[in-house]
Protein backbone atom coordinates (compact mmCIF):
# COMPACT_ATOMS: atom_id res chain seq x y z
CA UNK A 1 0.00 0.00 0.00
CA UNK A 2 1.20 3.30 -1.35
CA UNK A 3 1.22 5.73 1.65
CA UNK A 4 1.64 9.57 1.72
CA UNK A 5 2.25 11.02 5.26
CA UNK A 6 1.49 15.39 4.97
CA UNK A 7 2.32 17.28 8.29
CA UNK A 8 2.25 21.34 8.40
CA UNK A 9 5.69 22.60 9.41
CA UNK A 10 5.55 22.08 13.37
CA UNK A 11 5.84 18.84 12.56
CA UNK A 12 9.44 17.80 12.49
CA UNK A 13 9.97 14.27 10.31
CA UNK A 14 12.66 12.16 11.67
CA UNK A 15 15.03 11.14 8.89
CA UNK A 16 14.42 7.49 8.79
CA UNK A 17 10.89 8.00 8.64
CA UNK A 18 11.41 10.22 5.18
CA UNK A 19 13.51 7.70 3.76
CA UNK A 20 11.01 4.66 4.62
CA UNK A 21 7.64 7.17 3.47
CA UNK A 22 6.52 9.81 1.00
CA UNK A 23 6.70 12.59 3.31
CA UNK A 24 5.59 16.13 2.52
CA UNK A 25 5.66 19.19 4.98
CA UNK A 26 3.21 22.34 4.54
CA UNK A 27 4.86 25.79 5.89
CA UNK A 28 3.62 28.01 8.18
CA UNK A 29 4.65 31.28 7.41
CA UNK A 30 6.12 33.90 10.28
CA UNK A 31 6.60 37.66 10.59
CA UNK A 32 8.99 39.27 12.72
CA UNK A 33 8.54 42.60 11.74
CA UNK A 34 8.84 43.35 8.55
CA UNK A 35 10.71 40.33 8.08
CA UNK A 36 8.71 37.62 6.64
CA UNK A 37 10.19 34.12 6.92
CA UNK A 38 8.65 30.54 5.38
CA UNK A 39 8.87 27.84 7.83
CA UNK A 40 10.75 25.46 5.46
CA UNK A 41 14.03 24.26 4.34
CA UNK A 42 15.16 27.60 4.22
CA UNK A 43 14.86 28.16 7.63
CA UNK A 44 17.59 29.47 9.34
CA UNK A 45 17.12 28.86 13.08
CA UNK A 46 20.06 30.76 14.35
CA UNK A 47 19.18 33.79 12.51
CA UNK A 48 15.21 33.48 13.51
CA UNK A 49 16.50 33.44 17.08
CA UNK A 50 18.61 36.83 16.91
CA UNK A 51 15.66 38.20 15.51
CA UNK A 52 12.78 37.36 17.85
CA UNK A 53 15.11 38.10 20.92
CA UNK A 54 15.64 41.96 19.24
CA UNK A 55 12.46 42.63 18.53
CA UNK A 56 9.54 44.12 21.39
CA UNK A 57 6.55 42.39 20.16
CA UNK A 58 5.13 38.86 19.64
CA UNK A 59 6.28 37.33 16.12
CA UNK A 60 2.79 36.46 14.20
CA UNK A 61 2.45 33.02 12.29
CA UNK A 62 0.45 32.23 9.64
CA UNK A 63 -1.43 28.80 8.79
CA UNK A 64 -0.92 27.31 5.29
CA UNK A 65 -3.56 28.10 2.89
CA UNK A 66 -6.27 25.62 1.81
CA UNK A 67 -4.26 25.83 -1.79
CA UNK A 68 -0.92 24.37 -0.28
CA UNK A 69 -2.37 21.55 1.56
CA UNK A 70 -4.10 20.69 -1.99
CA UNK A 71 -1.10 20.57 -3.63
CA UNK A 72 -0.14 18.00 -0.89
CA UNK A 73 -2.61 16.04 -1.72
CA UNK A 74 -1.95 15.36 -5.72
CA UNK A 75 -0.63 12.54 -6.92
CA UNK A 76 -1.65 8.64 -6.46
CA UNK A 77 -1.34 6.94 -3.06
CA UNK A 78 -3.42 4.56 -1.46
CA UNK A 79 -3.96 6.56 1.81
CA UNK A 80 -2.97 10.02 2.75
CA UNK A 81 -2.39 10.69 6.77
CA UNK A 82 -2.16 14.40 7.66
CA UNK A 83 -1.83 16.11 11.24
CA UNK A 84 -1.61 19.38 11.71
CA UNK A 85 -1.04 21.71 15.00
CA UNK A 86 -3.82 21.73 17.64
CA UNK A 87 -7.00 23.15 16.19
CA UNK A 88 -7.42 25.03 19.76
CA UNK A 89 -3.82 26.69 18.88
CA UNK A 90 -3.73 26.79 15.37
CA UNK A 91 -6.13 27.11 11.88
CA UNK A 92 -4.07 24.72 10.24
CA UNK A 93 -6.03 22.22 11.21
CA UNK A 94 -9.31 23.65 9.96
CA UNK A 95 -7.17 24.57 5.98
CA UNK A 96 -6.38 21.00 6.02
CA UNK A 97 -9.70 19.88 6.57
CA UNK A 98 -11.01 22.50 4.21
CA UNK A 99 -8.59 21.41 1.13
CA UNK A 100 -9.86 17.91 2.05
CA UNK A 101 -13.01 18.91 0.85
CA UNK A 102 -12.53 21.30 -1.93
CA UNK A 103 -10.10 18.26 -3.41
CA UNK A 104 -12.49 15.57 -3.22
CA UNK A 105 -14.93 17.89 -4.66
CA UNK A 106 -12.73 18.46 -7.74
CA UNK A 107 -10.95 15.00 -8.04
CA UNK A 108 -13.54 12.14 -6.25
CA UNK A 109 -13.54 10.54 -2.94
CA UNK A 110 -9.97 9.67 -1.70
CA UNK A 111 -8.68 7.99 1.20
CA UNK A 112 -7.47 11.21 2.77
CA UNK A 113 -7.79 12.06 6.87
CA UNK A 114 -6.59 14.77 8.42
CA UNK A 115 -5.34 14.07 12.22
CA UNK A 116 -6.01 17.24 14.60
CA UNK A 117 -2.95 16.46 16.96
CA UNK A 118 -4.49 18.26 19.80
CA UNK A 119 -0.47 18.73 20.36
CA UNK A 120 2.26 20.09 18.44
CA UNK A 121 5.80 19.56 17.35
CA UNK A 122 6.30 15.91 18.49
CA UNK A 123 2.68 15.32 19.12
CA UNK A 124 2.15 15.92 15.25
CA UNK A 125 4.79 13.55 14.35
CA UNK A 126 3.49 11.14 16.87
CA UNK A 127 0.30 10.58 14.99
CA UNK A 128 1.60 10.02 12.16
CA UNK A 129 4.01 7.25 13.96
CA UNK A 130 1.08 5.96 14.96
CA UNK A 131 -0.94 5.42 11.96
CA UNK A 132 2.46 3.91 10.21
CA UNK A 133 2.48 1.12 12.33
CA UNK A 134 -1.13 0.42 11.98
CA UNK A 135 -0.94 0.74 8.28
CA UNK A 136 2.09 -1.31 8.63
CA UNK A 137 0.19 -4.07 10.93
CA UNK A 138 -2.40 -4.25 7.98
CA UNK A 139 -5.08 -2.77 9.13
CA UNK A 140 -7.23 -0.98 6.55
CA UNK A 141 -7.62 2.77 6.00
CA UNK A 142 -10.77 3.24 8.25
CA UNK A 143 -8.95 0.72 11.47
CA UNK A 144 -5.78 3.13 10.96
CA UNK A 145 -7.89 6.03 11.53
CA UNK A 146 -9.86 5.39 13.82
CA UNK A 147 -7.14 3.40 16.32
CA UNK A 148 -4.73 6.67 15.31
CA UNK A 149 -7.68 8.86 16.56
CA UNK A 150 -8.11 6.86 19.59
CA UNK A 151 -4.28 7.17 20.72
CA UNK A 152 -4.56 10.96 19.55
CA UNK A 153 -7.27 11.57 22.09
CA UNK A 154 -6.30 8.75 25.19
CA UNK A 155 -3.21 7.76 25.03
CA UNK A 156 -0.53 10.99 23.63
CA UNK A 157 1.07 12.81 26.08
CA UNK A 158 2.78 16.04 25.21
CA UNK A 159 5.27 18.02 27.94
CA UNK A 160 7.23 20.73 27.88
CA UNK A 161 9.90 23.29 29.79
CA UNK A 162 10.68 26.39 28.72
CA UNK A 163 13.76 28.65 29.49
CA UNK A 164 12.31 31.75 29.22
CA UNK A 165 8.71 32.70 29.32
CA UNK A 166 9.19 35.62 27.03
CA UNK A 167 7.24 34.29 24.22
CA UNK A 168 4.46 33.62 26.60
CA UNK A 169 4.34 37.06 27.68
CA UNK A 170 4.86 38.87 24.05
CA UNK A 171 1.40 36.58 23.76
CA UNK A 172 -0.39 37.60 26.79
CA UNK A 173 -0.73 34.52 28.25
CA UNK A 174 1.13 35.70 31.24
CA UNK A 175 1.21 39.03 33.14
CA UNK A 176 4.40 41.33 32.91
CA UNK A 177 4.63 41.00 37.02
CA UNK A 178 4.64 37.34 36.63
CA UNK A 179 7.07 36.75 34.27
CA UNK A 180 9.29 39.21 36.11
CA UNK A 181 8.73 37.35 39.38
CA UNK A 182 9.77 34.04 37.51
CA UNK A 183 12.58 34.98 35.67
CA UNK A 184 14.18 37.00 38.99
CA UNK A 185 13.98 33.64 41.04
CA UNK A 186 14.94 31.30 37.88
CA UNK A 187 11.28 30.02 37.75
CA UNK A 188 10.66 27.16 35.19
CA UNK A 189 6.98 25.91 34.71
CA UNK A 190 6.26 21.79 33.23
CA UNK A 191 4.00 22.37 30.86
CA UNK A 192 1.77 19.83 29.38
CA UNK A 193 -0.99 19.46 26.71
CA UNK A 194 -4.81 19.25 27.61
CA UNK A 195 -7.30 18.42 25.16
CA UNK A 196 -5.56 20.68 22.74
CA UNK A 197 -4.21 23.62 25.08
CA UNK A 198 -1.86 24.15 27.55
CA UNK A 199 -1.75 23.85 31.42
CA UNK A 200 0.86 24.57 33.95
CA UNK A 201 1.41 21.20 35.76
CA UNK A 202 4.36 22.59 38.33
CA UNK A 203 7.16 25.12 38.85
CA UNK A 204 10.80 24.16 39.62
CA UNK A 205 13.78 26.75 40.44
CA UNK A 206 15.73 26.28 37.70
CA UNK A 207 16.07 24.36 34.20
CA UNK A 208 17.27 20.83 35.60
CA UNK A 209 14.42 20.62 38.81
CA UNK A 210 11.93 21.59 35.85
CA UNK A 211 13.53 18.96 33.53
CA UNK A 212 13.72 16.15 36.17
CA UNK A 213 10.25 17.17 37.39
CA UNK A 214 8.58 16.69 33.98
CA UNK A 215 10.14 13.37 33.14
CA UNK A 216 8.96 12.35 36.45
CA UNK A 217 5.69 13.56 36.20
CA UNK A 218 5.51 12.17 32.50
CA UNK A 219 6.40 8.52 33.38
CA UNK A 220 3.60 8.61 36.60
CA UNK A 221 1.23 9.16 33.75
CA UNK A 222 2.45 6.67 30.78
CA UNK A 223 2.99 3.12 32.52
CA UNK A 224 3.50 1.02 29.23
CA UNK A 225 6.53 2.71 27.95
CA UNK A 226 8.08 -0.04 26.43
CA UNK A 227 5.08 0.48 23.87
CA UNK A 228 5.49 4.04 23.10
CA UNK A 229 8.12 6.17 20.83
CA UNK A 230 9.80 8.54 23.27
CA UNK A 231 10.35 12.01 21.05
CA UNK A 232 12.03 14.88 22.29
CA UNK A 233 12.05 18.11 20.34
CA UNK A 234 14.31 20.85 21.14
CA UNK A 235 15.24 24.43 20.29
CA UNK A 236 19.27 25.25 20.16
CA UNK A 237 20.01 22.91 23.14
CA UNK A 238 20.87 19.41 21.82
CA UNK A 239 23.50 18.56 25.01
CA UNK A 240 20.13 19.00 26.62
CA UNK A 241 17.88 16.74 25.31
CA UNK A 242 20.33 14.29 25.30
CA UNK A 243 20.91 14.64 29.26
CA UNK A 244 17.17 14.36 29.11
CA UNK A 245 16.92 11.35 26.88
CA UNK A 246 19.37 9.61 29.32
CA UNK A 247 17.42 10.43 32.19
CA UNK A 248 14.63 8.33 30.63
CA UNK A 249 16.13 5.68 29.48
CA UNK A 250 17.46 5.48 33.02
CA UNK A 251 14.18 5.21 34.53
CA UNK A 252 12.15 3.43 31.49
CA UNK A 253 12.33 0.92 28.40
CA UNK A 254 10.79 2.83 25.11
CA UNK A 255 10.42 0.78 21.98
CA UNK A 256 11.93 3.74 19.90
CA UNK A 257 13.82 7.33 20.84
CA UNK A 258 14.21 10.40 18.77
CA UNK A 259 15.74 13.43 19.23
CA UNK A 260 15.14 16.13 16.80
CA UNK A 261 15.09 20.15 16.21
CA UNK A 262 12.93 22.52 16.43
CA UNK A 263 11.63 23.70 12.85
CA UNK A 264 10.09 27.32 12.27
CA UNK A 265 7.06 27.49 14.68
CA UNK A 266 8.22 25.17 17.03
CA UNK A 267 11.27 27.40 17.91
CA UNK A 268 8.71 30.40 17.77
CA UNK A 269 6.93 28.74 20.60
CA UNK A 270 9.50 26.56 22.80
CA UNK A 271 11.96 29.41 22.38
CA UNK A 272 16.07 28.92 22.61
CA UNK A 273 16.20 26.79 25.04
CA UNK A 274 12.98 24.83 25.16
CA UNK A 275 12.64 21.12 25.23
CA UNK A 276 9.38 19.38 24.18
CA UNK A 277 8.43 15.97 25.03
CA UNK A 278 6.05 13.68 23.26
CA UNK A 279 5.08 9.98 24.06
Amino acid sequence: MKIRFVGDSCCEFPEDFKEKYECISVPLTIEVGDHTIIDDESFDQKDFLNRVAEYPKCPRSSCPSPEAYMKAYEGEYDALFVTTLSAELSGSYNSAVLAKKLFEEEHGERNIHVFNSCSASGGEMQALLKAAEYAEAGLSFEETVEKTEYFIKNELKTYFVLESLETLRKNGRLSRLKTIAATALNIKPVCAGDKGTIVQLALARGMKSALSKMIEISLEKVKNTEERILLINHCNCRKRAEEVLSSYIRKAKFAKTYILDTAGISSLYAGDGGIIVTL
